[in-house]
Formats: structure tokens, sequence, C-alpha cells
């Protein structure tokens, strides 16, 4: 049986701004090495050609670093995964032409794997005292990129049943966030300050959408009319509101995604509900995903915080997930800076 042997997986993951790599041995992850970029930070958001420059300094010891912590030798590794999409262009292909190098070199599979499936399948990494959501389930996507309401069938038959239409919700926590003079990334400090602040304190209007779709444009508007009106009336406003605004902020999003969430369940009679992806390391969300058990009598499954954000343990079950099926790609794959949550 093959689960008895250790089947060592390589994962790496390069798709924006961090460069990240891992070793898991049959679903329990060895190492998991992120290596972040300070620099984006004085330009108020990731820069695409420093990102992929940052990505060439930063492979070479960051996979070095996860092959010793994992304590093995590369000539053990079974296979390679790497992300192949979706993502920055040039920060792909940093990790897409590595990963295609050491699988040449040692002789081992190259396995490609969608950014957005490894978000999602991440709650299949075994960790202790950690449940792992039973077929069919739903998982809501959030992140700086992608905000989306998915079912999930089996491991690799993923329905994308709702999502935005326009901004993401990760970024209207970040421009919100610029709006109030905060620095990048924005969204964990409106989730810091808001803890803080009373979120009934300031009304902001929510966007009519239809079906299980999403839009955040608006809502950014009209954030950033609010603050302008308000400021013109009283220059100090935003100091002396802060924790609030942050709080009325958070609070609309929280409120907006859950509606829908709700609005899914009625729909599909799925209970069984994750999140995934770097917004859902938001204290408010997984606080109120929580309390949906006793109220709504959902079963819900909220990942650990290293496995929110973009990170390589992620790419690394995928990998481990397909090798299991002999779901292996080609020397000619290539990088996509597009690519659908249900595309493999």
């Amino acid at each position: 049986m093959i689960k008895n042997k250790p089947i060592y997986i390589l994962g790496i993951e390069s798709s924006c701004d961090d460069t990240s790599a891992a070793v898991i041995c049959n679903g329990k992850i060895l190492s998991n090495v992120v290596a972040n970029q300070e620099i984006h930070t004085k330009y108020g958001g990731v820069v695409p050609e420093l990102a992929s420059r940052a990505h060439q300094q930063n492979i070479v010891p960051v996979i070095q670093q996860a092959i010793q912590q994992a304590n093995i030798d590369k000539k053990d590794l079974n296979a390679i995964a790497f992300t192949r999409g979706p993502g920055l262009m040039g920060s792909l292909l940093v990790g897409t032409s590595f990963a295609k190098s050491l699988s040449l070199a040692l002789d081992i599979p190259l396995i490609a794997v969608n950014h957005m499936q490894g978000h999602v399948l991440a709650h299949f990494i075994e960790e202790e005292n950690q449940q792992i959501p039973p077929f069919p389930f739903i998982c809501l996507t959030i992140s700086g990129g992608h905000t989306q309401i998915v079912k999930i069938t089996n491991h690799f038959n993923m329905e994308v049943l709702g999502e935005t239409l326009d901004d993401a919700v990760g970024e209207a926590f970040d421009k919100s966030a610029k709006i109030l003079g905060l620095p990048y990334p924005g969204g964990p400090l409106i989730d810091k300050y808001a803890q803080l602040g009373n979120p009934k304190a300031f009304k902001f209007t929510k966007p009519r959408v239809n079906d299980l779709n999403f839009s955040f444009s608006g809502l950014k508007t009209g954030i950033l009319y609010f603050i302008q009106k308000k400021v013109k009336e009283n220059s100090n406003f935003i100091q002396e509101n802060l924790n609030d605004i942050c709080a009325s902020i958070q609070h609309t999003i929280v409120e907006i995604l859950f509606e829908k969430l709700k609005k899914t369940v009625q729909q599909t009679g799925i209970k069984h509900i994750a999140i995934a992806g770097g917004v859902s390391a938001n204290s408010e969300i997984r606080k109120v995903l929580k309390g949906t058990e006793e109220k709504f009598g959902w079963k819900t499954y909220i990942p650990k915080f290293e496995y929110t954000t973009d990170n390589a343990a992620m790419i690394a079950i995928v990998g481990y997930l397909k090798y299991l099926e002999n779901n292996f790609s080609e020397e000619s794959t290539s990088a996509t800076a597009r690519l659908k949550v249900s595309e493999n």
C-alpha cells in the first residue's frame, strides 16, 4: 500500500510577494519556510518587478532551509510541487523555472498546483486537533485577489457558486486602511483597531448584488466619501475615531460575507463550511464563523493561521494528493497569471 511508505513532496510557492518552500510526508508537514518581502511596504502595495527579483534572491536559501528543517536529503524527495498560477507572472516564473530544473536534476516527477486549490485543500493537512471537512463542503475563499464561494465535491472537483464582480475583500480592507492613512498591508491593522472600537458607530451602505456574488468597489467609494466629508468638518476625525471607524468597516464587510454564506447554505443544504485564504486570518470572521455552529447548526472548519496566507505547505498537500493519483505534469507546463479554481 502506497500510504505505508514515506512519500516526501517539496512544495514551492511564489505567486505574489512571499517566497515559500515546504516538505510534506504523507500528509504531515515537516517544514514550512516563508521569506516575506519587506520592500513593498514603502510603495503601499506589491511592485511586480521588485517581487520577482526578490524571489530570485530568496528561492535557493528558502528551499535549502525547508529540506534541512525536514531533516531529509534532497535525494529522498519523491516529487516537486509548484504554484503554476494564478498570480504575478514574473513571480510565478521564478518558482516554475526552479521547480522544473530541480525535478530534472533529481529525475523525479513535477506536479503543477493551482494556488486557489492550495488555499482550499490546506484543510487536508494532517494536524493534531484539526478536523478535516467531509465532502461535499462549502469553502469561502477570501484573499487580496479573490473572494469566492466554492462547492467542493472531491479534492479536485470544485465549482464556484459566487464570486466578486470587482474588488476582492482583501483589497477592500487594504484600500480602506489606505484611506485612513494606515501603512500597507492595512487589513491586519483594521482588524487590530476594530477590536477596540464600536462596530455600530458608523453605518456604511452594503452593495446589492444578485445571487451569491459580491461587490466591494461601491463600499470602498462610500468609505472614501464618508471620510472626506468628516475630515472636512473636523481635521482630527480619523485620529479621534480610528477604532470605531475600523470596527464599523470590518463589521460591514463581515456582514456582507456572511449574508451570502447563509444564502449558500439555504440553496445547497450543505452545512459543512470552511474558510481559506489570507483574509481568513481576520479575527472577526473567525469569531462569527464559530458562532454559526450554535446559531445555525453549521459545522465549521478554520485553518491554522500559518496556512491562511500564501505558503508552500498548501502547495505541498495538493502535490501529495495529486501524487497519490499519479497526476503529474509535463516539463512543458507553463506558468499562467490567470487560473480558475476549477482548473487543474
